[in-house]
């Protein structure tokens, strides 16, 4: 009973620190990290300061049906604005493809 208890707490705590490591967060990236980070996964949410996020992608084909790639930037270490690939958008893009 007891080993039974210590492996659940340790359960619950391995994910408890998975859950804590949280999303990857363009100010402790380069320009560079966060467009390969981009590329590499197609889709990723990043987070850009304190409890603020944003969905980016390499490009429309990780859009949703009704949605468009908008060209996107982001603050990172090294450049406060960084191209780093696509946000998806509803509706129509319009003439200037944003």
């Amino acid at each position: 009973m007891l080993k039974s208890a210590a492996l659940s707490l340790v359960v619950c705590l391995s994910a408890t620190a998975a859950v804590a490591q949280g999303r990857p967060n363009s100010l402790n990236m380069t320009c560079g990290q966060a467009r390969q980070l981009v590329l590499s996964q197609g889709a990723v949410v990043i987070g850009t300061g304190p409890n603020i996020y944003d969905r980016f992608v390499r490009d429309g084909g990780f859009c949703q049906v009704g949605e468009y790639p908008s060209a996107a930037w982001l603050t990172t270490r090294d450049n406060p604005q960084c191209v780093v690939g696509f946000r998806c958008r509803s509706g129509p893009p319009d003439e200037f493809g944003g």
